[in-house]
């Protein structure tokens, strides 16, 4: 038995559809907002009022995102157990991350509003300026920062060493992702710039 299978169960069939949930949930809703902001089809669906289609995508968004983490939950239970911190440590510090993880996509969602949280700009609701406050004067992307910090904490919480290789991919596929919304929802709010000058 090789070092790495010691510490990660890679055939288990648990962790690979951890993993396709994991890169499925950002994916999939950068495609859906995307076809939302060219073609209206929630909007349209929901009879051209665009704050309901934005509230059930973030149903949408929301359970998915619970079915994704209770399948990391799952995969876990499948991987090998290996104490990686000592008493009290094993505790405190997965303690200490889930909650700073957790401030700051709470407090994320808070200064943005469901709207602000869950794609609205790509519905044409738009904030009137950029929020400054906490956490966002901490970091730039609080909410997959603090997402990112709670899959490390369920990782040493329940000592599964392979919960922190999928942290890291969980923290991967975020910045990628960013890579697409970050320019994306500039130019949305730049046209909009653009259109108030003009007017």
């Amino acid at each position: 038995m090789d070092a790495f299978s010691i510490i990660v169960n890679a055939s288990a069939t648990s962790l690979h559809i951890s993993l396709l949930a994991i890169a499925f949930n950002p994916t999939a809703w950068n495609i859906v907002a995307r076809n939302e902001y060219e073609n209206k089809t929630i909007t349209r669906i929901f009879g051209g009022n665009a704050r309901y289609g934005c509230y059930f995508l973030a149903i949408m968004i929301f359970l998915f995102g619970m079915l994704r983490d209770h399948l990391y939950q799952r995969a876990l239970s499948d991987q090998p157990r290996v104490p990686m911190l000592s008493a009290p440590y094993d505790i405190l510090i997965p303690v200490f991350l889930f909650a700073i993880g957790q401030l700051f996509v709470i407090t994320s969602t808070w200064a943005l509003g469901i709207t602000g949280t869950f794609l609205g700009d790509y519905f044409g609701i738009l904030m009137d300026h950029r929020v400054q406050g906490f956490p966002f004067n901490v970091l730039r992307d609080p909410m997959y920062v603090g997402s990112t910090m709670c899959f490390i904490a369920t990782a040493l919480w329940y000592e599964r060493p392979a919960g922190l290789l999928v942290s890291l991919y969980v923290y991967i596929v975020y910045l990628i992702a960013l890579r697409f919304e970050g320019p994306f929802t500039d130019m949305i709010y730049s046209k909009r710039a653009s259109t108030k000058k003009a007017l």
